[in-house]
C-alpha cells in the first residue's frame, strides 16, 4: 500500500513538474491564441516558396544581437501601426510576427489585426524555438552566428541552442 501511494506521489510530482515547464503551458498563461501560430519549421518551408512579410517584434538591442534573415524590425514598446502600414500595403499579405517565444509577438499581431490586416501569424516558440531547432539568425552585419538575446536570465531556460546574450 505505502508502496502504491509513494509510486503514485512520484508520478503526480513528475509529471507536474514536466507539464508546468512546457512552452504550450507556458504560451498558455501567456496568450490568448488570438492569433494562429505558424511553426518554424512551416515558415523554414514558407520561406523559400513564398513572400510573406516577417517582422521582429522585439527590442532594437535584441534584434542587433541577431534576428531571422530577411527579418523587418518592428519593436515592441516603439512599434507603430502607421508605419508598418506605409511599408505593408496590401492588408492580405502573409505577415508572421516573432519575438523571444511568442508572447510579444502575440500583442503585436493583435494590432496589426485591428488594422484590417487578415492574414497574420506568431512565430510559435519565436527566434529561440527558430535557434533551438538548428535554423539561423544573422547578426546586424547580415553574418551568420550563434548569439541570440536571451530578454533575461529567468526567460533564457527556453534557448537550449546557441549562446545567450543579455
Amino acid at each position: 500500500m505505502k508502496k502504491s501511494i509513494l509510486f503514485i506521489f512520484v508520478f503526480l510530482l513528475a509529471f507536474s513538474a514536466t507539464g508546468q515547464n512546457s512552452l504550450d503551458q507556458l504560451l498558455s498563461r501567456y496568450n490568448t491564441h488570438s492569433i494562429p501560430y505558424i511553426s518554424v519549421e512551416e515558415l523554414k518551408m514558407l520561406q523559400q516558396y513564398r513572400n510573406l512579410v516577417l517582422l521582429d517584434a522585439r527590442e532594437p538591442e535584441e534584434f542587433q544581437v541577431s534576428h531571422i534573415r530577411d527579418a523587418v524590425f518592428s519593436g515592441f514598446s516603439g512599434f507603430s501601426a502607421e508605419e508598418i502600414s506605409r511599408s505593408i500595403q496590401d492588408k492580405s499579405d502573409l505577415i508572421v510576427v516573432y519575438c523571444s517565444l511568442g508572447i510579444r509577438s502575440e500583442k503585436i499581431s493583435e494590432k496589426l489585426k485591428a488594422e484590417g490586416y487578415s492574414n497574420v501569424r506568431n512565430l510559435y516558440g519565436g527566434i529561440f524555438e527558430w535557434k533551438n531547432k538548428g535554423f539561423a539568425v544573422f547578426d546586424s552585419e547580415g553574418k551568420e552566428t550563434d548569439k541570440v538575446h536571451a530578454y533575461s536570465k529567468s526567460w533564457s531556460k527556453w534557448l537550449t541552442n546557441g549562446e545567450r546574450i543579455y
